[in-house]
């Protein structure tokens, strides 16, 4: 008996101690013997062990920051987190810590960040704690929309710049957003540990082009953490807290959302005004749908539930919002019994290419469809469509920002949903005036937008046709200058500036047709410059432009889903490009193939792809000739009708290769 009592004794001892090691796991590493305003953990009873709850009410809106980190793509955006991270506490000091921010499995294959992620930092200066938001943003121009989402609920930003490369066209993109939204701006100069870096060079150029006094930037190396605890001071110092107060009604934007398939949407939401907690009915402002919140936290970057979010935090919050078109980015969320007047939002995204996507097999339709529902919630700025092809079946027309948007989004299916598709050539969005009455009536304006090339209507009912246009920001060393204006000017493009940002690099602004540049124009940007010049653009509008439909026909039938838009000097290359195309890819008969392509009623190019041949001559060894003519005679005659009840079709498997316009151009 005394032995079961002392065995017992031990065992609860030994429980004890464990509860006290995961306990304490939970708290910061840098908090071994936290100060009187530390963040206390409150325990919470439920069916999840050890749920640790952080008490928000610590933190009032004068110790807050909310900050992003932007910068052009693969400055060391990311690296910087993890370092923030690390030195706050938040992640264990480790060289496992890569791209910790970057969740993807696009993002860690490819070395980007696709998606923007918020964490809370908790950091300690001169015995207070602060509260520090960071966003991590994506830096290549196809996710600009995710970096002005971002810049929405916030005060302050970290423009990037690599001491080696110095100031690149996204830099200065990033920059102007920031500047347009009155945000404060510190510049950091990251890798400058690298051999060749020269962060004397980069500190001029931010501060001829920017008006930035050399004086303010900070000097890092993110990646061995030098001189990353400085950013934290110089945020507390020079990034505002947020202007909110926490007795006015709740007043919370949603400027991101993802997709639970558990519990729904998760929103995330930054707060301008009031408090919110579980169990308050809170209501859209952008639907009218009143829901129940289920819970809110923070994100630590994972999810850390709390008991309440105050004015001025970010966080999460989940209401059982179900349906995708229940979480609008921009959306401001309000107590049920207390409406506010709505947040001004941020602009929607303007999808800038179309492409068409349709299941391989048809039987995997409705799995599809519900693959890009949860995607698109994730994705907001992907536009949906529905369409159908005879060739393809039902499928969507899909809008993106970019061609690299575009490839993102397909991986991700093909990834997290296990979705194989099939992708048109990606077209961009025409407008066209009518001129017909009846269809000005018919489509209830004057002015339509088309982003199916099949829809392209004819010029007799039109009075102009419209085409996007973009301004365009290239840096580049001074030595490929000569090359990169021939190109432009290939691609229709009028210069508007050009200056020199330092001895050896200069910056053209081209205002660029969209159609010109959306598939293959960076990668010949990249290849003249030897891999040194930075592209960037924004949208500039719409331009009158003479353009054509372009249709290509098999046999005397028309194959929509190869109708392109084209400029009319280039008529003629296209068409003659995609007959070759073609040629290559469709299958031989026993019939003759003629591929045409043509504008209207005008075959502009053609190609033919022979018919297999019998020797029905093989037998005749010599004799009259008239022989060798009725065999020959019979053998067309057999073609003539094969070639009346034959089906030509392009395979399936050929449309990747062809409708890809960026394969070859």
């Amino acid at each position: 008996m005394f032995a079961l009592t002392e065995r017992t004794w031990c065992l609860f001892v030994r429980l004890r101690r464990s509860y006290h090691t995961i306990v304490l796991s939970y708290l910061p590493v840098r908090m071994e013997k936290p100060p009187a305003r530390c963040p206390t953990f409150l325990r919470q009873y439920c069916s999840d062990a050890l749920k640790d709850v952080v008490d928000m009410s610590l933190f009032p809106a004068e110790n807050i920051r909310n900050f992003s980190i932007i910068a052009h793509v693969d400055h060391g955006k990311s690296t910087l987190a993890d370092r923030l991270l690390e030195i706050t506490g938040t992640i264990a000091k480790s060289a496992h810590n890569k791209q910790v921010l970057d969740k993807l499995q696009v993002e860690r294959e490819r070395g980007i960040t696709v998606k923007a992620q918020t964490a809370s930092l908790f950091y300690n200066q001169k015995g207070t704690n602060y509260l520090l938001n960071l966003i991590d943003t994506p830096g290549h121009v196809d996710f600009s929309y995710e970096v002005s989402r971002s810049l929405s609920a916030c005060q302050g930003v970290l423009l990037v710049v690599d001491a080696n490369e110095g100031i690149q066209a996204q830099t200065v993109a990033n920059f102007y957003l920031a500047f347009e939204a009155q945000l404060s701006i510190i510049p950091v100069i990251n890798k400058i540990d690298l051999k060749n870096a020269d962060p004397e060079r980069v500190e001029k150029q931010i501060e001829k082009i920017f008006d930035i006094p050399r004086e303010d930037c900070i000097r890092i190396s993110a990646k061995l953490g030098t001189n990353v605890e400085r950013i934290l001071q110089e945020i507390i110092e020079r990034i505002p807290p947020p202007a909110v107060c926490t007795h006015d009604p709740l007043k919370a934007l949603v400027f991101d959302s993802t997709f639970d398939h558990y519990r729904g949407v998760v929103a995330n939401v930054s707060l301008f005004g009031g408090e919110v907690h579980k169990g308050q009915k809170i209501t859209s402002a952008y639907t009218k749908k009143t829901y129940e919140v289920n819970e809110v936290g923070i994100l630590t970057p994972s999810e850390q539930p709390t008991d309440k979010l105050y004015a001025g935090h970010v966080g999460y919050l989940i209401a059982g919002m179900k349906d995708i078109t229940e979480a609008q980015i921009g959306d401001t969320l309000y107590l049920h019994n207390q409406p506010v007047e709505p947040l001004p939002g941020f602009q929607s995204a303007k999808p800038m290419v179309f492409a068409g996507m349709y299941p391989v097999d048809q039987s995997e339709y409705s799995n599809l469809k519900s693959a890009i529902d949860k995607l698109t919630l994730n994705d907001s700025s992907v536009a949906v469509h529905r369409d159908s092809s005879l060739a393809l079946g039902a499928g969507w027309r899909l809008g993106f920002l970019g061609l690299l948007h575009m490839e993102v989004f397909n991986q991700r299916l093909e990834q997290e949903y296990n979705a194989s598709v099939i992708l048109t050539a990606p077209t961009v969005p025409y407008k066209a005036v009518l001129s017909s009455a009846k269809l000005i009536k018919a489509h209830r304006e004057e002015e339509i937008t088309i982003i199916n090339p099949a829809e392209f209507p004819d010029k007799s009912v039109v009075v102009e046709y419209l085409e996007p246009t973009v301004m365009g920001t290239i840096i580049t060393p001074d030595e490929h200058m000569g090359k990169i204006i021939t190109l432009c000017q290939t691609r229709r493009a009028v210069q508007k500036d050009l200056a020199y940002i330092d001895d050896h690099r200069v910056m053209m602004k081209y205002l660029f047709p969209l159609n010109e540049i959306v598939v293959d124009f960076y990668d010949a940007l990249k290849s003249l410059s030897s891999g040194y010049a930075s592209f960037d653009y924004e949208d500039a509008g719409y331009q009158t432009a003479d353009l054509v439909k372009v249709d290509i026909f098999l046999n005397g039938s028309a194959v929509e889903e190869l109708t392109t838009i084209v400029h009319k000097d280039k008529v003629y290359k296209e068409g003659k490009a995609m007959c070759e195309r073609l040629k290559d890819v469709i299958p031989r008969q026993l019939f003759e193939i003629a591929i045409q392509a043509a504008v209207g009623n005008k075959v502009i190019a053609r190609e033919t792809v022979k018919a297999y041949r019998k020797n029905v001559l093989a037998k005749c060894y010599g004799g009259d000739i008239s022989r060798k003519m009725k065999l020959l005679k019979r053998q067309a005659e057999g073609k003539k009708k094969m070639r009346k009840i034959g089906n030509v079709e392009v395979p399936k498997d050929a449309f990747i290769s062809v409708l890809k316009r960026q394969l070859d151009k």
